[in-house]
């Protein structure tokens, strides 16, 4: 950050009245100030990102060695590998010579991580193998040069990486999630099939509060709520996460019956899981006004004529949905900025996980203000 946080905190919010913990049958939404105000996303980096654990790719994309996956956490490159050991390690994907970056796409099947500014070469291992015509450099020793390393934790078929400073529990992070899911819709046996991504004009926040309540289904996703029991919809919180269940009913081309699960995972992952069909949801902040969603869809192993429709139907409806979602969240953006909006009363029923990932922040923030106090 340029600042301490406190200091960028002290600047939005002075007195801090806004961060005092909220009970849900009073709750009022942020100030548009924490979605808007220009030192807001260097805050959420350190206060929020840094420190908790994000989603960065699943095991079906890191089968063999030298496969690799690319992603932004907040501002820092990463890369995902698995090494000749087997092992995955998740790298700053930044070379240490001049900050090029050491990829930029997935691949698979590397033999080694080679910088394609100056050509620095670093093994599966991020030690520096080879750097061009550095030999002439007095005292100048490539095996002491590697890329710094993230926590990496597998769960679920899913690759989970933090930077050294979050202090996140992974264990108390995921607790009791597999147990929800059960053995008949565990997601490590899930195969890759497609990534989709969206830029979006809005705080990642913005996107972060339209997911977590489906107040909105009936108003703004008609094809959706057409899926759902909007009467049977339910929204649950832990400690880390939340989840919202519904039955779901819709035609054997798309998705069958069944139910349909909705994780959202502490700070940015969802998990939006249906028969037959995993789709994880990354929202990376790009600017205090912008983020970047990612969604990769995961299938059972299936290449029949009928499952490849469905999931062409899935794809179908999940843009529909999707840019249904980033229209309105464009315009809450626009509302927050306009000057207009005093914190409104969230409805304690149906906005509940709002109010649970609201709270989350402003622990955090007092958190990144006066250390030790969240």
């Amino acid at each position: 950050m340029t600042e301490p946080a406190a200091n960028v905190i002290a600047a939005i919010t002075p007195a801090q009245p806004d961060l005092a913990p909220q009970p849900l049958s009073h709750a009022t939404a942020l100030p548009a100030r924490y979605y808007v105000a220009a030192g807001m996303a260097a805050l959420d980096r350190e206060a929020v990102f840094d420190r908790g654990w994000q989603l960065i790719a699943h095991l079906c994309q890191l089968r063999e060695a030298g496969d690799h996956v690319v992603a932004d956490f907040a501002g820092l490159p990463v890369i995902a590998v698995r090494g000749g050991d087997g092992e995955i390690r998740v790298f700053h994907n930044v070379c240490r010579h001049r900050a090029g970056p050491i990829a930029s796409c997935d691949g698979l099947a590397a033999r080694s991580l080679r910088c394609r500014y100056h050509g620095w070469t670093y093994g599966l291992d991020g030690v520096l193998r080879s750097a061009p015509e550095m030999n002439h450099a007095p005292d100048f020793d490539p095996s002491q040069v590697r890329l710094p390393q993230l926590q990496v934790r597998v769960w679920q078929g899913l690759v989970f990486a933090a930077s050294a400073a979050a202090t996140l529990n992974f264990d108390e992070f995921v607790e009791g999630i597999a147990q929800r899911i059960g053995d008949a819709r565990g997601l490590a046996d899930y195969g890759h099939h497609h990534r989709v991504g969206y830029d979006v004009a809005c705080n990642w926040k913005v996107y972060v509060d339209n997911y977590l309540e489906g107040y909105h289904v009936p108003h703004i996703h008609p094809g959706l709520n057409r899926l759902l029991d909007y009467r049977s919809y339910v929204t649950q919180t832990a400690r880390w996460y939340s989840y919202q269940w519904s039955p779901l009913e819709s035609g054997d081309s798309l998705y069958g019956s069944g139910d349909a699960l909705y994780y959202w995972m502490w700070p940015n992952t969802m998990l939006n899981i249906l028969p037959g069909r995993l789709q994880t949801n990354r929202i990376v902040p790009v600017g205090v006004d912008r983020c970047r969603v990612e969604f990769d869809f995961y299938y059972t192993a299936d290449d029949s004529g009928e499952a490849r429709a469905r999931r062409e139907a899935d794809l179908a409806f999940s843009d529909e949905v999707q840019l249904e979602d980033l229209t309105i969240c464009e315009d809450v953006q626009r509302g927050l900025s306009s000057g207009s909006y005093v914190a409104g009363r969230l409805n304690p029923l149906r906005e509940n996980a709002v109010h649970h990932f609201q709270e989350l922040l402003r622990e955090a923030y007092r958190a990144a203000c006066v250390p030790g106090q969240g």
